[in-house]
């Protein structure tokens, strides 16, 4: 860099601004050091930046320049709602590389994005945290980047435009699919789209797995669903069991195991009569992956 450009202060106030506002603390006397100024031109600098942040940031009203004592230093404060926390940034990492929801490329992408919201001081530290999972990470096997046409769809839901594409079923056999895209979903690695067929051929949502979609073309046709016809995602997820498409059931089984992970994997499991250590319970789910799962509880499930 140039010297003469550097000590310029609009470069030094850049500068000092692009630290503040990646949350590191910086130091007077370190600054003035750094660009050749005294302490009091760096204390200008800050008095400009922190007038800068009351009278001109809109969505940052609350944001401040604030002093400690303990450390000889300044440091952007902002409210909370408007930065994550280490704590935030770790546990939305974890999330994501635990999910397995994307390929390297784009997961990385974004974890990296997330990590620089946390201060040069504090980022080494929580990439060592995640280190391992980090450079463990395997992806799924279809390695298919997935937000494009994540996005491509979500406009096509916005707007309630009917779309086609040929979908490549389990069994390897591709078929050409006509459908009202209504919801996008994730679940257990992978993300569905959810939808109606555009012949109403059928009066439940069918399930696709994004990363199966090939060839999205918006047709010139949009649909229109009466209010309280609208679809809901919480409602849909609550009674979908592995992404299996299928009319809405109501299963009547006797359950013994763990009462916590029934309710939470069966949002909609009401407990019918206790008797003794052995629940009646009910559920709802869309299609047969209700029945998969309890089968697979063994002797703790008995289906009625």
């Amino acid at each position: 860099m140039n010297a003469e450009f550097k000590n310029n202060k609009a470069y030094r106030l850049l500068n000092i601004y692009e630290r503040l506002n990646a949350g590191e603390n910086v130091v007077k006397r370190h600054l003035a050091d750094e660009f050749g100024v005294s302490e009091k031109t760096i204390q200008r600098d800050l008095d400009e930046i922190r007038t800068y942040f009351y009278d001109n940031n809109q969505y940052e009203t609350d944001a401040m320049i604030r002093y400690n004592r303990a450390t000889n230093s300044y440091s952007l404060i902002r409210p909370e709602r408007n930065c994550l926390t280490n704590t935030e940034i770790l546990a939305t990492c974890k999330i994501l590389l635990e999910s397995r929801a994307l390929c390297k490329d784009e997961l990385f992408k974004i974890i990296d994005k997330i990590l620089l919201q946390a201060s040069d001081t504090d980022r080494p530290l929580i990439k060592n945290l995640i280190l391992s999972e980090y450079n463990g990470f395997v992806e799924l096997k279809h390695k298919k980047k997935l937000l494009d046409p994540i996005w491509t769809l979500s406009e096509c839901i916005e707007d309630c435009t009917v779309i086609s594409f040929y979908y490549v079923r389990q069994d390897g056999k591709t078929t050409k699919k006509t459908v009202k895209p209504v919801a996008i979903m994730f679940s257990e690695f992978y993300f569905y789209l959810i939808a109606f067929t555009a012949d109403d051929s059928k009066d439940y949502p069918i399930v696709f797995r994004i990363d199966r979609i090939t060839d999205i073309k918006k047709e010139n046709k949009k649909f229109f669903i009466p209010y309280r016809d609208r679809f809901s995602d919480s409602e849909f997820r609550k009674r979908i069991q592995f992404m299996y498409s299928g009319e809405l059931k109501k299963v009547t089984f006797e359950y013994s195991g763990v009462l916590e992970a029934i309710l939470d994997r069966l949002p909609t499991a009401k407990i019918l009569e206790r008797r003794g250590d052995t629940y009646l319970m009910t559920a709802e789910s869309y299609g047969n992956g209700i029945y998969m799962w309890l089968r697979a509880q063994g002797d703790k499930a008995k289906i009625l």
